[in-house]
């Protein structure tokens, strides 16, 4: 857990939420789904796939009303025949996602190669931010790019990110990004797609605060 927190930039407190499914504990869904990603990413798995698993996990479906005709006891026996099947479907979704990680644990061969490992900075140590008050911009590459942020007034080192590759940031009040290609980057601000924010072969920056980016 040490070397995996090392690696992903993670705290160890945080890949024990991942490995528990205890997905409330990283704050807000938007947090949520960057870590899964990054953990994905560095576990060998596909993060599109774990995220879908991880969305059908989320799903909360009200329980429909009994019929108004039953009695007490049969509404009751309805009732708790719902929960039931909610809750078996809960923990399907969290076996399957349990299932993928435990395979990409037992089918890599060690560590992936450090370039193919994305480095991204989350808020800091003292705990994730709060829905409120975040900022969280997924940065994932076209082409090859370097990827520089400020993180609120702390620079970060640079991150080189091969096609395919994507880096989490994340800020507590403030996160300036910079990408020395603003054409071979695809931005996803708070959840929602960005698209490509710059030319092709030019540098682009940009800076993102907190709750001004819906």
């Amino acid at each position: 857990m040490d070397e995996a927190a090392r690696d992903t930039k993670l705290r160890a407190e945080q890949l024990e939420s991942l490995e528990g499914e205890s997905f409330e504990d990283l704050g807000d869904a938007v947090y949520a789904r960057a870590m899964l990603r990054t953990y994905a990413q560095y576990l060998g798995l596909k993060p599109d796939r774990v995220l879908s698993v991880y969305a059908k996990h989320r799903e909360e479906v009200a329980p429909p009303e009994p019929p108004g005709k039953l009695g007490r006891v049969e509404r009751g026996l309805a009732a708790s025949r719902v929960r039931d099947n909610q809750k078996f479907l809960l923990v399907a979704a969290a076996v399957i996602l349990v299932a993928l990680i435990g395979f990409g644990l037992v089918s890599r061969d060690g560590a992936p190669p450090a370039g193919a490992i994305t480095t991204p900075s989350f808020v800091p140590a003292s705990g994730a931010a709060s829905p409120a008050a975040g900022v969280a911009v997924v940065v994932t590459a076209l082409g090859p790019v370097q990827v520089t942020a400020v993180i609120d007034g702390t620079p970060q080192e640079t991150t080189t990110l091969r096609p395919g590759g994507s880096v989490s940031l994340i800020a507590t009040e403030q996160l300036q990004v910079s990408v020395d290609d603003g054409g071979a980057v695809r931005l996803v601000v708070d959840g929602h797609d960005a698209g490509t924010p710059g030319r092709s072969g030019k540098p682009w920056s940009q800076t993102f605060t907190a709750g001004a980016n819906t």
